[in-house]
């Protein structure tokens, strides 16, 4: 039996209370869904700047009456600090996904999005320690490695910052280390690396690639893919990041104040992804005759990335269960029956 399959026996037997911040987002709903169907008590906060309500009413449909009926969710911001304090009340753990995402947004705005990734992370983190949970674990970026050349990335490696974004991800692992070393308030950071799967919202100026290039194409939109389309990325199935937050979250007091790469340590070129996800909706079902525009590239972007997962396997006991092509099927299957039905 895995470590992932030993804690979530244990948490069935012996449920607990979490918190988890940006819960009407793509990955706080999805970490919603699966605490609820080990029968947790969740609270849910959300200021709905990038997360949706209707992520809330599709998970009510995927868990039953009794598990629904866990879940407390709390309509506020992370940057008022009563409100985090509120948050946290009677709470065990804390998975603190809320934040302003996107590279693209935080140059063109990057006081709101330090507000939210650095005042409302503050927030969050001292009144976690105020009410002396037994863990917070928060999204921590790959963004955070900047410009260091060399791959894969290793945790204990980084370069400069290359966005606002990458800035505010960094100062949050840096208070971070901060608590633990001052107050003795010990956390762990998971270094996202390019998440993708189900409720991901392919909508907006921010929107990720994969949803964006899927809803494209469903559309039959034109595609464009910024750069010669040799950029590539660690993409990171959402069931991978489920995992790695309850790892974390339940993991010993020798195994925090430390980050972690949530990735499948793999790289594939952005126009290696355009035919994957071509693949994936023709074994959904669906045909799509479109190729990809090409122009020029994002300011901000770093050129390849990919992650080392070594330390993830080692100390938590991390498994990729779910590679680019396993993900991208049954992320396909969700947008082929979204698309059908609306």
């Amino acid at each position: 039996m895995t470590q992932y399959q030993n804690i979530q026996q244990q948490l069935l037997n012996v449920p607990k209370v979490w918190l988890v911040t940006g819960v009407a987002g793509f990955i706080g709903s999805n970490l919603l869904e699966k605490l609820l169907l080990l029968n947790q008590k969740v609270i849910g906060l959300d200021n709905f700047a990038t997360g949706h309500q209707y992520n809330l009413d599709e998970v009510k449909t995927l868990v039953d009456e009794a598990q629904w009926d866990r879940f407390t969710f709390i309509e506020g911001d992370i940057r008022d600090f009563t409100t985090c304090q509120q948050a946290v009340k009677g709470v065990d753990y804390v998975l603190h996904q809320a934040a302003l995402g996107s590279v693209p947004r935080s140059i063109n705005d990057p006081l709101t999005t330090n507000a939210a990734n650095i005042t409302g992370f503050l927030n969050m983190l001292t009144a976690a320690k105020e009410e002396q949970v037994k863990s917070f674990t928060y999204a921590a970026s790959s963004s955070t490695y900047g410009d260091h050349p060399a791959l894969p990335k290793v945790e204990e490696n980084i370069g400069n910052p290359l966005s606002p974004y990458a800035v505010t991800k960094y100062v949050n692992e840096l208070y971070a280390g901060v608590f633990a070393k001052t107050y003795g308030f010990k956390t762990i950071g998971l270094r996202y690396f390019n998440v993708f799967g189900k409720r991901q919202d392919p909508n907006g100026a921010y929107a990720a690639v994969i949803p964006k290039w899927t809803s494209a194409m469903i559309n039959n939109e034109e595609v464009f893919i910024n750069g010669d389309g040799e950029t590539s990325r660690d993409f990171c199935y959402i069931d991978n990041v489920v995992q790695m937050n309850l790892l974390a979250a339940t993991a010993k007091d020798e195994e925090k104040d430390e980050v972690y790469n949530v990735a499948v340590g793999d790289r594939t070129t952005l126009n290696d992804l355009f035919y994957a996800i071509k693949n994936a909706l023709k074994e959904n079902g669906m045909e799509v005759d479109t190729e990809p525009k090409y122009r020029d590239f994002r300011t901000g972007d770093v050129r390849h990335s990919q992650a080392n997962i070594y330390k993830a396997k080692e100390k938590l006991g991390y498994i990729a269960n779910y590679n680019i092509h396993t993900g991208l099927l049954k992320t396909m299957a969700n947008y082929v029956k979204g698309f059908c039905n609306g």
